[in-house]
């Protein structure tokens, strides 16, 4: 096979892995606007698609990662399909065992399921790693405050962990409490981004400096 044919097929090759790519990150995009708004039902099917042309995906935003089996796991948790929801994020966990979104959605699957046990467990152990983890940007990065700046987020969390700790629970309020911080982490991640963007726009425009323009009328 000549030189020229072997770098075109490889160029075409590249080509597809890129338009792959893009329709991975397409139905994921459209997946997570459906769960964002509620709408589970609607999102399931394009986790499913993406999970199922590439395993292996991740979404990345601020520094903030979450495996999409991890969000297949969420919307089936939130469609009621307990014991595919179980598998999911069972798999998102042995994928990446930092994975906290998939623990504390684990622990609430569980719980649901009817192992109390390990549901108020896995959700402790979800909830201590999303507080360890805004605790951790905030301390390394005191200039970018974009993550929960305010603690609400880090404050429902110390709250429920102290419950848990005096073994003071009210199981149907700690499944509210943690469906509550996965939804607003999830919500976070956009407004992290937004005042990310924000910021940058307002360096620019203190680098650029006051501009003079002349116009001309006519």
């Amino acid at each position: 096979m000549g030189i020229a044919i072997r770098l075109v097929m490889f160029s075409f090759a590249g080509i597809l892995t890129a338009c792959a790519g893009f329709q991975v990150a397409g139905q994921f995009q459209a997946g997570r606007q459906a769960l964002l708004i509620n709408q589970p039902e609607n999102a399931l099917p394009y986790f499913l698609a993406a999970a199922d042309r590439d395993p292996d995906y991740v979404y990345q935003s601020v520094y903030f990662r979450e495996g999409i089996w991890t969000y297949v796991g969420r919307a089936q948790y939130a469609t009621g399909k307990l014991n595919e929801a179980r598998q999911s994020l069972e798999r998102a966990l042995a994928k990446d065992q930092d994975d906290n979104m998939a623990r504390l959605y684990l622990g609430l699957t569980l719980a649901r399921s009817g192992d109390a046990a390990r549901g108020v467990k896995e959700i402790e152990s979800g909830m201590n790693g999303l507080h360890d983890w805004l605790e951790y940007i905030e301390r390394t990065r005191p200039f970018e405050a974009y993550w929960d700046p305010t603690r609400e987020i880090r404050g429902a969390v110390e709250k429920d962990l102290d419950k848990i700790s005096s073994k003071d629970i009210d199981p149907q309020q700690l499944i509210a409490d943690a469906e509550w911080v996965g939804q607003r982490m999830e919500s976070e991640i956009d407004r992290a981004r937004r005042d990310e963007r924000r910021r940058y726009e307002n360096e620019f425009d203190r680098r650029r400096g006051p501009s003079v323009g002349v116009g001309v009328g006519f």
